[in-house]
């Protein structure tokens, strides 16, 4: 069973450290340097690998420190984008080895076009695909990209816990209240947040479970959701509803 452990970095973005029981770990998606070697010098760690899930500079900018600091380090990251000092290039299918663990690499494209994510030991690092009632802004990839790698994702074991790399939560659960007002788990959800941000602890993880519950984009079959589009799309198809759902966040 492995250890994580969220690692703050600039304004709202969580760098996922990954921890075995004799010391050794792994980060995701580390933007920046600086925590990373503070948080291994302080609790003692050796860092053995780096996961990137896509070439945004605040999931990449401090790989090359930290290739730096541990020369030999494994970097795992998406063959499809332009990811400097990648030693191992992989994409959806894919498997990885972690500290006797294996995860798979799933092709999430859409907030990039080519973002992965992985999953293994009932975890998921998903980027900035999936947030907690919410998903990415999607930059190069398409609306169907986006939408069919949700679509993905919210097919996972439910009990699957998701390590998203920001906590935008707070934010991402007034949206959601906009297009679900009486969504009672939603209302719930939003207390949970509320009390957790005040004592500045992260929301995350969250899990499959939940979001389907109150992640209006993973909820696009419900009437609740169709009918607070109405006025924006007038078609009812999933991906209509998705798309008319991801441009009203765009300017909520």
């Amino acid at each position: 069973m492995l250890d994580i452990k969220s690692i703050p970095a600039f304004h709202d973005n969580y760098i996922w450290l990954i921890q075995n029981s004799d010391q050794r770990c792994a980060v995701v998606d580390p933007g920046d340097a600086k925590p990373v070697l503070e948080y291994l010098k302080q609790h003692d760690l050796s860092l053995e690998a780096i996961l990137i899930t896509h070439h945004h500079n605040d999931h990449i900018g401090g790989v090359s420190e930290l290739v730096r600091q541990y020369p030999g380090i494994s970097v795992v990251g998406p063959a499809n984008e332009p990811v400097p000092t990648l030693t191992h290039a992989v994409e959806a299918g894919d498997q990885i080895e972690l500290f006797d663990e294996i995860f798979l690499v799933l092709g999430l494209e859409g907030h990039t076009s080519g973002h992965i994510g992985y999953i293994g030991d009932g975890k998921l690092f998903c980027g900035d695909v999936l947030f907690s009632a919410g998903c990415g802004r999607v930059f190069e990839g398409t609306m169907e990209q986006m939408y069919s790698s949700l679509t993905k994702l919210s097919s996972l074991p439910e009990e699957t816990e998701v390590y998203c790399a920001h906590e935008y939560t707070a934010s991402n659960v007034a949206f959601a209240l906009a297009v679900e007002p009486d969504n009672t788990q939603l209302q719930q959800y939003r207390d949970d947040v509320n009390r957790l941000r005040a004592q500045n602890r992260p929301t995350l993880p969250t899990t499959i479970r939940r979001e389907k519950w109150i992640n209006p984009f993973l909820r696009t079959d419900q009437t609740s959701v169709m009918r607070s589009v109405a006025n924006r799309t007038q078609k009812t198809d999933p991906l209509s509803i998705f798309t008319a759902l991801r441009e009203w966040k765009n300017e909520f």
